[in-house]
C-alpha cells in the first residue's frame, strides 16, 4: 500500500489505525512531562518504576510512528494490543475498577481490542 493510500480517510480501516496511533501520543507525552505518571508505575508495582515508565514511553513512540505511517502494521498493532493489556492490568492493580470514567481499565481494554483489530486487518 502506498503512503498516500495509508492516509485515505475514506477507508475506515485507516481511520481506526490512525486513531489507535494518535491516541498513543498524549500517553507518551505524559510519561515524560507529567510527574504523576511515575507514581502510577510505582503504585502498579513495576520495579524499578522509572525503567518501566521509560521503556513504555519508548515502545509507545515506536508504535505511534509505525502505526501512523502504516509500517509493519500487523506487528505494531499486535504489540500495541499487548502493551495496552499490560496497561489495563496495571490500572486494575491500582484502582480495582472497570469503568474508565472512574479511573478503571475499560479504556485500555477497548483500545487494546481496537489495536488487535488493526493487526488482524493488516494481515
Amino acid at each position: 500500500m502506498s503512503l498516500a493510500a495509508n492516509f485515505n480517510l475514506f477507508d475506515e480501516y485507516n481511520i481506526l489505525r490512525l486513531i489507535c496511533a494518535l491516541f498513543i501520543i498524549p500517553h507518551l507525552y505524559a510519561k515524560f512531562y507529567v510527574p504523576a505518571a511515575l507514581g502510577f508505575f510505582v503504585a502498579a508495582g513495576f520495579k524499578p518504576a522509572k525503567f518501566w515508565m521509560y521503556l513504555a514511553g519508548a515502545i509507545e513512540a515506536v508504535l505511534a510512528v509505525t502505526l501512523i505511517l502504516g509500517i509493519y502494521v500487523t506487528i505494531s498493532g499486535a504489540i500495541a494490543a499487548i502493551h495496552l493489556l499490560v496497561a489495563a492490568v496495571g490500572v486494575y492493580r491500582v484502582t480495582g475498577k472497570y469503568l474508565w470514567n472512574i479511573g478503571g481499565y475499560e479504556f485500555c481494554l477497548f483500545w487494546a481490542i481496537c489495536c488487535w483489530i488493526v493487526a488482524m486487518h493488516a494481515y
